[in-house]
């Protein structure tokens, strides 16, 4: 089973997008903390999330918690500053897809980090960057594809 994971996530639907495909790909989602809304069952249930309990869900009470439970496995960060597209990482069953804050991105000395594991999404047009949750299902699948994740 692969793993995503969102640093410090701030805006609700895309973190509501991202376990919807979590689910529907066999995917364990993993929160960073501080996460900017709450997660309680009641909250939950008033946006209307009916796949939640199905989720596969580890919240990290901080960065170090985090990085404690990753080890030395070498993550996936996907970044605007990435140095491999995103079609052409070479996935693993097991791999940890790592996205950044919707306003702030992932850490820098996680990108100092894992240079060579950093994964961009190319921007054609003339926009800042990809929504989240959007960015999410494109790598997500295509880390389901390439892993053998998906066999039909």
């Amino acid at each position: 089973m692969s793993h995503v994971v969102i640093y410090q996530p701030s805006i609700p639907p895309n973190t509501g997008n991202i376990a919807r495909q979590c689910v529907g790909m066999n995917m364990r989602l993993h929160l960073i903390s501080p996460c900017a809304f709450n997660l309680d069952d009641k909250a939950v249930r008033r946006a209307g999330l009916d796949y939640w309990e199905h989720l596969d869900l580890t919240v990290h009470d901080s960065a170090d918690a985090f990085l404690d439970w990753l080890g030395d496995r070498e993550p996936w960060l996907v970044t605007k500053f990435g140095q491999v597209r995103y079609d052409q990482a070479d996935y693993a069953a097991d791999d940890v897809l790592i996205f950044g804050n919707e306003l702030k991105g992932l850490p820098d000395a996680w990108i100092e980090r894992w240079p060579t594991r950093t994964v961009v999404i190319p921007i054609l047009g003339s926009i800042r960057s990809y929504n989240l949750a959007n960015a999410a299902a494109i790598v997500m699948a295509q880390a389901c594809l390439t892993s053998g994740g998906y066999d039909t």
